[in-house]
């Protein structure tokens, strides 16, 4: 703490911000569900390894990028956003936004062109529909997990009805045709009110 009381701003140099970069490179190779299936590693490295973010700037991150119009993975670029406004610098938050947007979105989006290119080709081998029916319960295993990080964040976010807003959730969107806004709008108001 500074003699103002105010945390000391972050002080990030070009070792950093590559290892931010490389990081995010790594993490997109591995987003085979989306990005949102990487945020547990996301959360690891950015607040408990490198203690960029706080624990409330990454949930934020999450919370408004989902709550959001627009693509789910705009998290990443709130994510950079706040890792470069934590040094203090508006220029440093816009740099913060482009190494991790860049880093999440080039590998995985060359890849998925390329696999994609290949897959449609050869869709009838058996390697093929073999790979695709492998991958879900991967793909099931990390949003499980970036799910149990989500709700296990904080004091306020635990307890029994949490637990069972999600499973009944989870029970009304495989076993009938509601559209998800109802059960996000379900879920914002029994926030609001103060159950979950």
């Amino acid at each position: 703490m500074t003699a103002s009381g105010a945390a000391p701003a972050l002080v990030l140099g070009w070792g950093d911000w590559l290892s931010l970069f490389v990081h995010y490179l790594m993490l997109s190779l591995m987003s085979l569900g989306g990005a949102i299936s990487t945020t547990s590693d996301m959360h690891r490295y950015l607040v408990e390894d490198k203690g960029w973010l706080s624990q409330s700037q990454f949930s934020e991150s999450i919370a408004l990028a989902q709550a959001a119009p627009g693509p789910n993975v705009l998290f990443v670029a709130l994510m950079g956003w706040h890792v470069g406004m934590n040094t203090g610098s508006t220029l440093a938050a816009f740099a913060g936004v482009l190494t991790t947007m860049v880093g999440i979105m080039l590998p995985s989006t060359i890849f998925t062109y390329q696999v994609a290119q290949w897959g449609h080709r050869n869709r009838e081998l058996r390697a093929v529909r073999a790979f695709k029916q492998g991958m879900a319960p991967v793909v099931i295993a990390m949003l499980l997990a970036t799910s149990w990080l989500l709700a296990t964040a904080g004091p306020q976010r635990s307890g029994w009805p949490l637990w069972l807003l999600a499973g009944v959730s989870c029970l009304v969107i495989w076993r009938t045709r509601l559209h998800l806004l109802w059960m996000l709008g379900a879920g914002a108001v029994l926030g609001a009110l103060g159950f979950v």
